[in-house]
């Protein structure tokens, strides 16, 4: 078969809007199937030859019995012996975040059952999920995220094009917020002068020209975003003969609003002119 995708997650991260993406993008699309039938469907779209199975995601959730999930990961280690191509994809978010948007819809989380609190349901979940999370290619951490945002990630990361060609996903956060958990490469920038602790320029982020000006003019930037493209130019090319298709790279500084955003950028600039796929995305600005 052509794509074969798993997409499992956390209740309210986002896995339905990643599923919905997929099939906006031409997938067969099943979601909440039970983990016991999860490798009778699969061996039927295999055996199938049918076109309408070419590219099939598969949802599977919270919604089911530890016992059963814990077999979950004996089928991914059959297709990997069968040489099946085959794709992991778990969605996570803060407890945080989850937990505000259980607030904002009031949905009623599927482990909340028997005097089980939202917070208690959560933790119970991330344990019953851990056998796919490990499992998972894909790791996408949703915190801070628009539906457009996971929607287009979706689209550039796992529902690639027939060209095998490398997409680089650069990025900016802040550390105070913790480390993106998807990031292959994390380059820490606090060392550079902060506009933060310039009352002139505190107001304004990374993108406006009075930050840009600032560390624009200063040697020490320039000279350490060189030594991050020499080390990304003489890395990626292996990426890219491992078959690598996406690539994330992370630039972090402490609140995630000026030196990370500058420098994520520039990268971006720079790596625009040589990959015909690359993406930017500031996390502390939702950009």
């Amino acid at each position: 078969m052509g794509q074969l995708i798993f997409v499992s997650g956390l209740s309210g991260s986002g896995k339905t809007v990643a599923l919905h993406m997929l099939e906006d993008l031409g997938f067969y699309c099943i979601d909440n199937i039970p983990a016991e039938l999860l490798q009778t469907f699969v061996k039927h779209t295999i055996d199938a030859e049918d076109p309408i199975f070419e590219k099939t995601a598969v949802g599977i959730d919270a919604r089911n019995r530890a016992t059963d999930v814990s077999r979950v990961p004996a089928l991914f280690a059959r297709l990997r012996e069968l040489n099946i191509e085959h794709t992991v994809i778990f969605l996570h978010a803060g407890e945080a975040e989850l937990l505000t948007r259980y607030s904002e819809t009031r949905r009623k989380h599927p482990l909340s059952r028997g005097g089980i609190g939202l917070r208690d349901a959560l933790v119970a979940e991330r344990e019953l999920l851990d056998p796919i999370s490990r499992e998972a290619h894909h790791i996408i951490d949703t915190s801070g995220m628009s539906v457009h945002d996971l929607r287009e990630l979706v689209r550039s990361r796992v529902a690639r094009e027939t060209s095998s060609k490398l997409t680089l996903q650069i990025g900016s956060f802040g550390f105070k917020n913790g480390v993106p958990s998807d990031a292959d490469f994390v380059f820490d920038v606090r060392f550079l002068p902060n506009p933060y602790w310039d009352k002139n320029l505190r107001a304004y982020n990374g993108r406006d020209k009075p930050v840009i000006e600032f560390l624009q003019s200063l040697d020490l930037v320039g000279e350490r975003i060189q030594d991050i493209i020499d080390l990304l130019e003489k890395w990626l090319p292996d990426f890219e003969a491992n078959n690598r298709s996406y690539l994330t790279v992370a630039i972090g500084c402490t609140g995630g609003q000026h030196r990370s955003v500058y420098v994520a950028d520039r990268l971006t600039e720079y790596f625009s002119k040589k990959y015909e796929r690359v993406n930017c995305r500031h996390s502390a600005l939702n950009q």
